[in-house]
């Protein structure tokens, strides 16, 4: 698994932070909406969000009346803000890298990640120490980014486009080449992990998950008008992938 702390260099987390106090961003926008409906009720569970960034989520769940919520992330930087901006006393926020899930020794009722999977090169192992930290019944609810958006590696534009700059449709390459994918995004050698549907359900079931809901991320097309640049491209293709699974 990947140990990439982007989240940690100053511009790229600086950059990073702004964008989410922009109230027209793709995480509040599309990604919140949909993992918040796909959750199980959260009265009195236990629930480990990983990969939990500034902590938006965790304090989401907290106020949904969760036992306990541990968030876990391997960036300095964002722990600090959840820290100074999303605590609660029912929140825990400890820095903690992918590779060292299976040292926790505690168990989770409902287990969360929003868009952090993308940095994991050992997607099947992750499933299947997320299944052991499950309690019986539990239920683990994640986003990522879609394999179509990331079958994209910063060569070729993303979209074919008109000369006045319209997107016509989005461009793939290699989605059938899976691993480690380099882009510029804010900083240089921006890394994640490219793979194909196929894999992630394969990896997911072979670790034991029913999978009970899968979404592909989507906007009414009135915000699509009144955002052609921010949200224009996502009439070509879904930027996330979005799955509930049960143990």
């Amino acid at each position: 698994m990947a140990k990439q702390n982007i989240y940690d260099n100053d511009r790229f987390y600086e950059y990073f932070k702004n964008q989410r106090m922009n109230d027209i961003n793709f995480n509040d926008v599309i990604e919140s909406p949909i993992i918040t409906e796909m959750l199980p009720p959260l009265e009195g569970k236990r629930v480990l969000d990983i990969g939990c960034g500034m902590g938006q989520h965790a304090k989401q769940y907290a106020s949904k009346g969760a036992l306990s919520v541990l968030g876990i992330d391997i960036s300095e930087k964002m722990l600090g803000y959840a820290n100074e901006n999303n605590s609660a006393d029912n929140i825990t926020y400890r820095q903690m890298v992918f590779e060292d899930l299976d040292q926790l020794n505690e168990r989770f009722d409902v287990i969360t990640s929003s868009l952090a999977f993308d940095y994991v090169e050992d997607f099947s192992k992750l499933m299947k120490t997320i299944f052991d930290l499950l309690d019986e019944n539990g239920v683990c609810v994640f986003s990522m980014s879609h394999p179509i958006s990331t079958a994209y590696d910063g060569v070729y534009d993303r979209y074919t486009r008109t000369a006045e700059g319209e997107r016509l449709y989005a461009n793939l390459h290699n989605y059938g080449i899976e691993g480690v994918r380099h882009i510029h995004w804010i900083v240089d050698d921006y890394e994640v992990y490219h793979r194909k549907i196929s894999t992630l359900i394969n990896d997911i079931a072979n670790a034991g998950f029913i999978i009970e809901e899968c979404q592909e991320s989507k906007l009414p097309e009135e915000i699509i008008k009144k955002h052609p640049d921010v949200f224009g491209g996502v009439i070509h293709q879904p930027d996330f992938i979005f799955f509930r699974c049960r143990k």
